[in-house]
């Protein structure tokens, strides 16, 4: 089985194993000179806030530190475990999505991205944003800072514009798979690096077999990784339904 918690252990002792170090998105950019090998620890909380609190609890235990980006939706955005990731030593960040919440109207988006920004800086000092896809919507989030810099807002990073991909190797779990490209709306990068992998075990199998890029980035959805098979069915049948939508749109996209 994959996309389990103790499948992610493993990969994060492989990993460790290997030599690697591992960075927030925060410290990755604040620091001059990085490790040889490292990875960068993203964590998009979209729903199901108490799993991202299983994954800190996994990292805290193997003196890891990882960002934990949320959204400002109630599946996401849960004031108890937010403090508690943060108490951790985790990076905290805004998965923001206010030109979708509103509709395309950037006014109303900037004054709400203001607002939220705000309201998480009450948990952690924020330096660093990331976008949420909002799969079902027509709006780029990201089109918000043609209007703006989040660079005046004391934010120095954005996964999305900040990292040269072309030299760190990106990962996704989006859609949950490794290459679902076919179903992937908008969690994309640029990327000279032609590795595919479909299960976390052929990720592994890469790590032990150096055939790992040393610098990447990963990214995770913590709702994704589950303990039990009733969740693990769970997740694996709505996901894949999910899929199906996912992929009509990414065609569409295509023909237009």
């Amino acid at each position: 089985m994959d996309f389990t918690l103790k499948k992610y252990k493993t990969l994060l002792t492989t990993l460790q194993s290997a030599g690697y170090a591992f960075y927030t998105f925060e410290h990755y950019l604040s620091v001059r000179e990085h490790a040889e090998k490292f990875v960068i620890l993203r964590h998009d909380v979209d729903t199901k806030a108490y799993n991202a609190l299983r994954i800190a609890k996994i990292e805290k235990e193997l003196e890891i530190k990882a960002s934990y980006y949320f959204r400002v939706v109630s599946q996401s955005n849960k004031a108890e475990i937010i403090r508690k990731i943060a108490a951790m030593g985790h990076e905290i960040g805004y998965h923001y999505e206010d030109l979708s919440l509103c509709k395309g109207n950037v006014s109303d988006a900037i004054r709400h991205f203001e607002k939220q920004l705000v309201y998480f800086r009450t948990y952690y000092p924020v330096k660093t944003i990331c976008m949420h896809g909002s799969p079902a919507s027509k709006i780029d989030n990201r089109d918000i800072w043609k209007f703006l810099h989040y660079k005046n807002y004391g934010i120095i990073g954005e996964p999305y514009f900040d990292v040269d991909y072309k030299k760190v190797f990106y990962i996704t779990d989006t859609g949950r798979a490794w290459d679902g490209d076919k179903f992937n709306v908008r969690d994309k990068v640029d990327s000279d690096f032609e590795l595919r992998f479909h299960s976390t075990k052929e990720i592994i199998k890469a790590i032990e077999n150096h055939t790992l890029p040393h610098h990447c980035m990963i990214n995770t959805h913590p709702h994704r990784w589950t303990q039990g098979l009733y969740e693990w069915l769970y997740e694996y049948i709505t996901q894949n339904a999910k899929n199906v939508i996912k992929r009509i749109i990414v065609k569409n996209q295509k023909k237009s």
